[in-house]
C-alpha cells in the first residue's frame, strides 16, 4: 500500500523539485563512471516532490510494494510541472529512469558544483534544518526507513524538499554535468 503525505506549501518558482530515498547499494563496477549502471541496485522507497503550490510524498513501508509505488511514480511523474529540480541531478535522474524503466529527465541542478555537500549548502546559505533528524546524512535516513522509523525518514525527505526550495530559492540553479540519458 502506498502512503501519502501532502501538504500546502506556497514557494515562488516554476517547476518541480524532487527528492528521494532510497534502499540498496551502488554497482561498484560503474561506480563514479557516469554509466547508468551504477545505479542500477538502489530502489526507491520515498518520492517526495514540492512545486509552487504543495508538497508531496509517497512511500512504501516494505519492499514489497516498491514496484506499486513505482507504478503510481510513472503515472505522476509526466504530469508534474517541469523543469524538474535536484540537488543531485544525476541521483535522482538515474534512480528514476532505472527504476521507472524510460528516461526521466532532471533539468537543474541545485548543487553549485558536483560533490558539494548539502549540509554545506545549508550552512553557507543560513538555511534552517526543517526538522531534518539526520542532519543531511541521507544514509541514515535508509536505515531509519529500513528499521520501521518512517516518522524519521519521512522528516527527513521533507526536511530535504524544503532546504532545496530555499536552496533554488536563494542562490538559483545550473544545468548539470555532461549528463546522458538513459540508454540500455
Amino acid at each position: 500500500m502506498i502512503l501519502e503525505l501532502k501538504e500546502e506549501i506556497i514557494s515562488d518558482f516554476k517547476g518541480t523539485i524532487i527528492d528521494i530515498e532510497t534502499i540498496g547499494e551502488f554497482n561498484g563496477r560503474y561506480r563514479n563512471s557516469g554509466d547508468w549502471r551504477e545505479y542500477e541496485g538502489i530502489q526507491q522507497v520515498i518520492f517526495g516532490f514540492v512545486n509552487s503550490q504543495y508538497l508531496q510524498i509517497l512511500w512504501v513501508k516494505n519492499k514489497e510494494e516498491i514496484s506499486e509505488l513505482n507504478d503510481r511514480v510513472s503515472g505522476i511523474i509526466d504530469k508534474l510541472e517541469k523543469p524538474f529540480y535536484a540537488f543531485n541531478t544525476a541521483f535522482e535522474k538515474n534512480v528514476l529512469t532505472c527504476q521507472l524503466g524510460r528516461p526521466i529527465n532532471v533539468e537543474c541542478e541545485l548543487q553549485r558544483e558536483k560533490f558539494e555537500s548539502k549540509f554545506n549548502a545549508v550552512r553557507e546559505l543560513r538555511i534552517p534544518a526543517h526538522g531534518d533528524p539526520f542532519n543531511d546524512k541521507g544514509l541514515l535516513c535508509m536505515y531509519a526507513w529500513q528499521n520501521a522509523e518512517f516518522d524519521k525518514a519521512l522528516a527527513h525527505n521533507r526536511a530535504c524538499l524544503m532546504k532545496e526550495r530555499d536552496i533554488l530559492l536563494r542562490r538559483g540553479y545550473r544545468n548539470p554535468d555532461n549528463l546522458v540519458l538513459f540508454t540500455k
